[in-house]
């Protein structure tokens, strides 16, 4: 196995996951907010969770393709931002399930419909440590071998078959049973 192929780092407590900690499988998603193929796996990933429940604990990290995907960038300066005020997820989801209508206007409408202030949310984007977070993410996913969104980790090892519900299911039941 090809160091290549191993999440580095491995999850830890930066991350934004869901699930308990101890979930004997965690899945890893390195994904881009404007990504037609992350917007498919979204659902995914929900259906997922839960079937498996607390079996299951699901880590987000940021791997924009701005050079793509124009709006990836300020999306994920908008949830990591929305972190700040405790609605990292509730953006996660909202971005995903509105990608069609994302543009930087939008993603000021779904932070009010969240709670957060546009001059709040301004300020927060501004803070360092959002685009230190990004730009971590980024290269982590760099040194485990991401070229391409969504990729996967199923407990710390890249996943690289077809990332559809069956065969990430059946990739996760197996890692269970070992």
């Amino acid at each position: 196995m090809s160091d290549l192929s191993v999440l580095t780092p491995a999850v830890s407590a930066r991350d934004h996951a869901q699930g308990l900690g101890d979930a004997p499988l965690t899945l890893v998603e390195y994904g881009d907010y404007q990504c037609p193929y992350c917007r498919m796996a979204y659902p995914i990933v929900k259906q997922l969770q839960k079937k498996l429940g607390k079996n299951l604990r699901f880590v987000f990290r940021n791997f924009p393709l701005t050079q793509s995907h124009p709006y990836a960038g300020i999306a994920a300066e908008v949830a990591e931002a929305s972190e700040l005020f405790g609605a990292f997820w509730p953006m996660h989801d909202m971005i995903y399930e509105r990608q069609p209508e994302l543009s930087p206007e939008s993603l000021v409408v779904w932070a009010q419909e969240l709670g957060i202030e546009e001059k709040k949310l301004e300020k927060a984007i501004e803070k360092p440590e959002i685009a230190k977070r990004i730009q971590e993410d980024r290269m982590s996913g760099i040194r485990s071998g991401v070229n391409g969104t969504p990729t996967f980790f199923i407990n710390g090892i890249r996943f690289d078959g077809s990332p559809d519900y069956k065969s990430l299911l059946e990739a996760l039941e197996e890692k269970q049973t070992i």
